[in-house]
């Protein structure tokens, strides 16, 4: 089965947290044990698993982030001057897999999925594809 999300971005950089739309498919699709893959089309965004209690962990990632991949460098060469966003969306990764189990994701205590916008604000989608077995 493959679902589509759709949101908005508001910032540059931003982390959107995606667990319960991402659990509301799983929960559509009636499987109750594979595993869900959450991949993202886009060379400037990226899917991540990480905490989701502390909204400062978002705030620190994104600002080391920041720090490695500064926006402005005098040695970039992308024409359309975005090659910090590229070098952030290969250092999160396209897709996260996650676990079903009994029906529901299988995440830790405190994880969350997130979609990590790095060249906002827009409009993006995600792909889920949800696998029995």
């Amino acid at each position: 089965m493959l679902y589509t999300g759709h949101l908005s971005t508001q910032k540059r950089d931003e982390m959107k947290d995606i667990t319960r739309e991402i659990a509301s498919f799983v929960e559509d699709s009636g499987v109750a044990e594979g595993t869900v893959l959450i991949y993202c089309p886009h060379t400037t965004a990226g899917i991540a698993i990480n905490e989701n209690a502390d909204p400062d962990v978002k705030s620190d990632v994104l600002m080391r982030l920041d720090e490695v991949y500064p926006w402005e460098h005098p040695k970039y060469r992308h024409m359309e001057g975005n090659t910090a966003s590229h070098l952030k969306s290969m250092t999160c990764g396209p897709s996260q897999t996650v676990i079903i189990h009994n029906g529901k994701l299988l995440l830790g205590r405190w994880q969350g999925i997130y979609f990590c916008e790095f060249d906002g604000p827009r409009q993006r989608e995600y792909m889920v594809k949800i696998m029995r077995g």
